[in-house]
């Protein structure tokens, strides 16, 4: 082989090496960059900007309650990504994480809720609040909503429940749902700044439903220059109830001040009258007049919206189970003869509504008031091999957990029995399967008086009355849990009833 020839061979296994020295050099810096990115939950994008947020809106128009994340949990799984109302989103139907995500409340995570929300119930609410505000603000909930064994809160709710049964027509047709929130409505109001139902409180009411409106609208630039809007009638309520609890605040605060010294000692004493005369006196008298508004705006939401609706799926769910309403009438009915006619209903009644509690509890399983939370990563989590990265919003879906066969036999099917005494089911509480009301610091403090609410709410109706759905209602799932119609039904007073 002459020079000319070597020259060339040599020139051709050098292209040949440095060829190959590149490519490994590529696949190394790939490997490198695969090694330092993420590897976030499988999911879709989907469309540029918009993200999936057209076809989560378009599933939860169907009667299905949970399709969006059904078809995305039989493709990617338990825990999946996907983008919706403008960011990237982590979702999780997971029991397990959404157990991490409700106890690293504060460290981990942080909740995180749309800006409509955020504005409309002002930064001092309880639901937004974090850190130290957050639990000072939760410790004084559980104070004044956490003691419905109270004797006279108890009557209370019974005073209201009948006060709104008495304004029923021998038979009449009501639509349930609204019903449901005159006393929820009310009960709140009491509870937050001692005022009885009136003008007052009925004024402050039509206002709010404007207010709640707009949690789930669009947050327009400048809406308060825009009334006809959803988000600018929203604004404008919240200005006119935030003013009207405002003016109560201001009239405590200069009846408290003109009092200061005469009933200092007598205060320490006894009870407070209601959620003011709480923040007036909590640590110092260290509220300010607007941390107080809105506090008080943000609990009529939790008191007025989710226990109101509960109430009312709870009886249509009962009237489409005749079985579960004859026992739980019979349950009611034989409490009433132990105890006499015409007596106030006390503690120890409550806690003899075994089945009642079976009822509540299914109805929060299959109907998902609350249908999951909204949180916002503080730093980097790793689950199951996958890293959720810093700032990367999160839900965590109770409904996708409470309605999956594999946790709940039938998960669908309304089944009261399921929770009776000799049932497993018992113990998912503790298990940490069944989060109808959240979990971890941000445990909803008013649980338990929701469940005394619904409760006396259902012994006066069976007592009381029969009835029937007065035309087909369903539920719909988006963007909260509730009756399309408001669930009209056709009443007829029970001859032996008072």
């Amino acid at each position: 082989m002459d020079a000319g020839a070597l020259q060339l061979a040599a020139a051709a296994v050098a292209i040949v090496v440095a060829a190959l020295v590149c490519r490994w050099f590529l696949v190394a810096c790939a490997v490198g960059v695969r090694k330092q990115r993420p590897r976030l939950p499988p999911g879709s994008t989907g469309l540029p900007l918009i993200g999936e947020t057209l076809r989560l809106i378009s599933a939860y128009k169907t009667p299905d309650p949970e399709p969006f994340i059904d078809e995305r949990v039989a493709r990617h799984g338990g825990v999946f990504t996907t983008h919706i109302f403008g960011e990237r989103t982590v979702f999780s139907a997971d029991p397990a994480f959404n157990r991490l995500l409700l106890a690293a409340e504060g460290r981990a995570v942080s909740c995180s809720y749309p800006s409509s929300i955020t504005t409309l119930l002002g930064a001092r609410s309880l639901l937004l609040t974090r850190g130290t505000a957050h639990k000072r603000l939760h410790s004084l909930t559980l104070t004044r909503l956490g003691r419905p064994a109270s004797q006279p809160l108890l009557a209370h709710i019974e005073r209201l429940v009948l006060a709104t049964m008495r304004q029923w027509e021998p038979t009449a047709t009501v639509r349930l749902l609204d019903e449901a929130k005159k006393i929820t409505f009310n009960l709140t109001v009491k509870q937050l700044v001692s005022i009885e139902p009136g003008p007052w409180t009925e004024s402050l009411r039509r206002e709010y439903v404007k207010l709640i409106d707009g949690f789930f609208s669009i947050p327009f630039p400048f809406a308060s220059f825009l009334p006809f809007t959803t988000y600018g009638q929203a604004l404008k309520s919240r200005k006119k109830v935030a003013g009207a609890l405002r003016e109560v605040i201001r009239k405590r605060m200069e009846e408290r001040g003109e009092e200061k010294g005469v009933k200092e000692e007598m205060d320490g004493k006894r009870e407070k009258k209601d959620m003011v005369e709480e923040l007036l006196e909590a640590e110092g008298g260290s509220f300010s007049e607007e941390e107080m508004v809105d506090f008080c705006l943000s609990l009529l939401v939790a008191g007025y919206e989710t226990t109101s609706v509960l109430m009312t799926v709870a009886v249509k769910f009962l009237t489409e189970t005749p079985a579960a309403l004859a026992q739980l009438k019979e349950e009611h009915e034989n409490m009433t003869k132990m105890k006499g006619e015409n007596q106030l209903l006390e503690w120890v009644d409550y806690k003899s509504m075994t089945f009642t509690q079976c009822v509540i509890n299914e109805t929060l399983r299959v109907a998902n008031i609350i249908g999951g939370v909204f949180r916002r990563a503080n730093t980097d989590i790793h689950f199951k091999g996958y890293t959720i990265p810093k700032g990367c919003k999160i839900f965590a879906s109770f409904r996708a957990v409470h309605l999956n066969n594999e946790h709940y036999e039938n998960a669908r099917t309304f089944d009261p029995w399921r929770w009776q005494s000799n049932n497993k089911l018992q113990n998912e509480v503790g298990a940490n399967l069944f989060t109808p009301f959240g979990g971890g610091p941000r445990l909803c403090p008013g649980y338990e008086l929701a469940r005394v609410v619904i409760s006396v709410f259902l012994h006066h109706l069976v007592m009381r009355f029969s009835w029937e759905a007065a035309e087909e209602d369903r539920l719909v799932f988006f963007p909260t849990t509730r009756t399309l119609k408001g669930y009209p039904i056709n009443l007829r007073r029970r001859p032996e009833s008072v």
